[in-house]
Parts: C-alpha cells; sequence; structure tokens
C-alpha cells in the first residue's frame, strides 16, 4: 500500500523535525554570573547557598528553578556587583521575605522555643510520669471485709486448679 508508506514517512519525518526544532526538556536558561573579583564571587557562591527560596520548600536559591529564586539571584548578584556587604544582603533578604530566608536565623525568642520546646515537653512529660509512678506506689488499697473474702475464696480455688 503506498498510501500507508507514505503517511509513515511523512509521520516520521514530522517527529524527527519537532523534536530537532523544539527546545530540550534538559536545556534549561543558565544565568551566568561573572565578576571582576574572585572574592565577590565567592561571597555571590556563600550567599546563593545559605538563602533559601521563599517559594520552595527547603532549596536554596541556587538549587531552586522557581521564577523568584531566579529573581533573589539576579538581586544578590546586583548588590554585590555594586559593592553591598554579605550582612548588607542578608539583611535587605530578611526585611523582605523575613527569618525564613536565611538558614541561620538569629536567636530570637520564637526560634529559642522551636529549639528547648521539644527538651521542656520531654521533661514535663518525664516529670509527669515519676509523680504518677510515685502516687500509685505509695496509695495502698484498703479492702472491705466482703472483699477480703471473695479475695482468699479466688486463691483457694487458684491452688485448687494449680494442683490439677
Amino acid at each position: 500500500m503506498p498510501g500507508l508508506r507514505t503517511t509513515i514517512y511523512v509521520a516520521l519525518t514530522l517527529m524527527i523535525g519537532l523534536t530537532l526544532i523544539g527546545k530540550p526538556a534538559y536545556a534549561q536558561d543558565l544565568e551566568v554570573y561573572t565578576f571582576a573579583e574572585p572574592a565577590k564571587e565567592a561571597v555571590f557562591q556563600e550567599l546563593i547557598d545559605e538563602l533559601r527560596c521563599p517559594k520552595c520548600q527547603n532549596q536554596s536559591i541556587a538549587d531552586s528553578d522557581a521564577d523568584l529564586a531566579r529573581d533573589l539571584r539576579d538581586r544578590t548578584y546586583l548588590m554585590i556587583k555594586s559593592g553591598a556587604t554579605k550582612q548588607e544582603v542578608i539583611d535587605f533578604m530578611v526585611a523582605r521575605y523575613g527569618d525564613f530566608v536565611h538558614y541561620q536565623p538569629p536567636m530570637t525568642i520564637a526560634t529559642s522555643i522551636l529549639w528547648w520546646g521539644p527538651f521542656a515537653v520531654l521533661m514535663i512529660g518525664g516529670i509527669v510520669v515519676l509523680v504518677r509512678v510515685r502516687t500509685q506506689r505509695s496509695s495502698e488499697v484498703e479492702l472491705s471485709p466482703e472483699d477480703r473474702t471473695r479475695l482468699a475464696e479466688l486463691r483457694k480455688a487458684q491452688q485448687k486448679d494449680d494442683e490439677v
């Protein structure tokens, strides 16, 4: 069938052509950040590894492909290139996006609760367990005369069952 063969050739040619024309999925628009001084480039690399993408889940802006991370990298690049120090860049990002943007947040009341809270809960739980165990040990149960007779009967029945 010449019609089927022609259709197959056209389809294959079309698929190959579209594959070659289209942009491959693995080719990303990689930003190139150039610095005149290697010290500034080192500070830039440190910063993009230390700053967290506010949009992503626990990714640095160096690792994230989000548009916001790209904007933060660009802003960091411009600030470092214009002479800003590492701390100035961090202060700018924290002022704009909050403490979450920095992997090493400052020690505040909120962060200290996060650090010491689990230990406090464990200590309180341990104290509660100790108090409960001690109160159970110290409290003796007084049996009524009827309960004592019933207990004696049960013990006799148990001994008879053990002998058999």
